[in-house]
């Protein structure tokens, strides 16, 4: 006896939507379970699709661009005795099974060619609308949240019973460009570059920048546009810091899990916030009062072959060096093979990006909204420190922190700075 089993979407966090970049089997394919059925991407990294059964590939209902979500349909697959032993040639490819339903063009994605553009209202007669609320997909509204446009500025959409869809959002966008408009109430419309044709000059090769890179450069674009950003630079001793660290290391052997001095960092700045509570909180949207987190998860900026993601490593304060060494290790190994799940770069309180292991003195990390400061971190060296009789050899580390203005102002930084100085120079002040 066989049956049929549905493979979903499993639980991927809170995310609306994924799109499916690549579909890896077809019908008449047979299957383990866990295998690899597509690979997934969202804003923040790219996923594997494992199948939660075993036999012969029946239906494959998604293809690559399609956009799924949480329990959406991927495959079915037929299992039972014989099945998962059947031979892929002696599998007999069944077409897909597409209900009725989803024949029809969703309305949000037919085109409004008979339709003329609707005029936009101005946003004082969009505000003057009481108890307006917005008609968009969720899809729409987080494509409107990438590009920083609030929808309550479009009062009507192109879509059926006056939906909004991407294009009225891209239209709203170039209408405010082109008119000195904001398109969030935090920044000016700015004058785009203009495009060059660079084969006029030489030759020249034309990549695509990864779903990654690109998101991440409009969040930063939507922080550097909307957030007073202010960094302030320092450097601290850590000679007994780091002479701790390789006593710990020596003490493990070569099997043991090897501690770096990122940990060390990471304990100092939740000291450090638990002393500044201001450092662990956010702003709401409205701009008139503070969240202020009772749990210190730290996010740690992590390079990969597609981008920078940052992995979250929860309750900081709960854990030894040990534990946070082997969750750091586990996080960026995962990051490095896009197996990060959304999840898992959710809920940070605060960012560390280390340029540590490459080098530099010092540079200006971007805050990442919706937290309200950021640590960076570059390389130690040894540099002539004067004792107040003589120069002696120290090992500095340039420290950078970057915050928003609005919620820290110069001299809390400042204040927040010489504490995390003072327990990375003596780290035996964690204990306190």
């Amino acid at each position: 006896m066989s049956s049929l089993v549905e493979v979903k979407v499993p639980d991927v966090g809170n995310v609306p939507e994924i799109d499916i970049v690549e579909v890896l089997v077809k019908p008449g394919d047979v299957v383990v379970i866990e295998q690899t059925l597509a690979v997934m991407e969202t804003d923040k990294a790219t996923m594997d699709l494992p199948s939660s059964a075993a036999g012969v590939v029946k239906a494959v209902h998604i293809k690559p661009g399609d956009k799924v979500a949480e329990g959406s349909l991927i495959a079915t697959v037929e299992v039972g005795v014989g099945a998962a032993d059947a031979p892929v040639a002696a599998a007999t490819p069944e077409p897909v099974s597409v209900p009725a339903q989803a024949q029809a063009p969703e309305p949000d994605k037919q085109p409004a060619q008979t339709q003329a553009e609707p005029a936009l209202a101005s946003s004082s007669a969009v505000a003057s609308t009481e108890g307006y609320k917005p008609h968009a997909t969720p899809g729409v509204r987080l494509f409107a949240r990438e590009l920083g446009v609030d929808l309550s500025k479009i009062p009507v959409g192109s879509g059926r019973k006056g939906r909004i869809l991407q294009d009225d959002v891209k239209n709203f966008v170039k209408r405010a460009m082109t008119s000195g408009a904001t398109t969030n109430g935090g920044g000016a419309g700015i004058p785009a570059i203009p495009a060059v044709d660079f084969s006029l000059y030489g030759e020249v090769e034309e990549k695509a920048l990864s779903k990654i890179k690109r998101l991440t450069g409009q969040n930063l674009t939507r922080v550097w546009l909307n957030l007073p950003l202010v960094t302030y630079h320092d450097d601290v001793a850590i000679d007994d810091m780091e002479a701790f660290r390789k006593a710990v290391n020596a003490s493990q052997g070569k099997d043991g899990i090897k501690v770096t001095g990122l940990v060390f960092i990471m304990k100092a700045l939740v000291a450090a916030m638990q002393q500044f509570p201001s450092f662990n909180s956010s702003l709401s949207p409205e701009g008139d009062k503070l969240f202020l987190k009772k749990y210190y998860h730290l996010g740690i900026a992590v390079d990969t072959p597609n981008g920078l993601v940052v992995p979250v490593i929860r309750d900081v304060d709960k854990k030894g060096i040990f534990q946070l060494s082997k969750e750091l290790a586990d996080a960026s190994e995962l990051a490095r093979q896009g197996k990060l799940k959304p999840s898992d770069m959710q809920g940070g309180c605060m960012t560390i990006s280390s340029l540590g292991g490459i080098g530099g003195t010092a540079f200006t990390p971007i805050v990442n909204a919706p937290e309200v400061a950021i640590l960076g971190v570059t390389r130690s060296r040894v540099q002539p420190v004067w004792n107040g009789s003589s120069f002696e050899p120290q090992l500095m580390l340039p420290l950078d922190i970057t915050y928003d203005h609005r919620v820290i102002d110069g001299a809390e930084g400042a204040r927040f700075m010489e504490a995390l100085k003072l327990h990375l120079a003596d780290i035996r002040r964690l204990l306190l």
